[in-house]
């Protein structure tokens, strides 16, 4: 998986490009963990995101929580698959997805 970050003041835009699975949700809660002090808005684009896994999803709520008291995280450009994967583990109804 690929990990590009855009930082704009306080708002990060963080595209992926891959697969967000067991193997390289570490590395994306890494990055994250690393790229988020001071940032109040987080949007994430999923345009190159080919699979989500529960590895992925785990990344993603604990993102979601963490900035919920902030402007939050906002996720863009999903594909039929990954939003799939949303609307049957309820993600869809947690997370702002555009």
């Amino acid at each position: 998986m690929t990990i590009t970050k855009t930082q704009n003041g306080k708002d990060l835009t963080i595209s992926l490009e891959g697969r967000l699975d067991t193997m390289t949700a570490p590395d994306l809660e890494k990055e994250l963990q690393s790229s988020l002090d001071g940032v109040n808005a987080l949007t994430m684009d999923f345009s190159g995101l080919e699979y989500i896994s529960s590895a992925g999803l785990r990344v993603l709520l604990s993102v979601h929580k963490r900035l919920s008291g902030a402007g939050g995280l906002k996720i863009i450009h999903v594909n039929e698959i990954v939003n799939e994967v949303f609307d049957v583990t309820g993600f869809s109804d947690i997370l702002d997805i555009e």
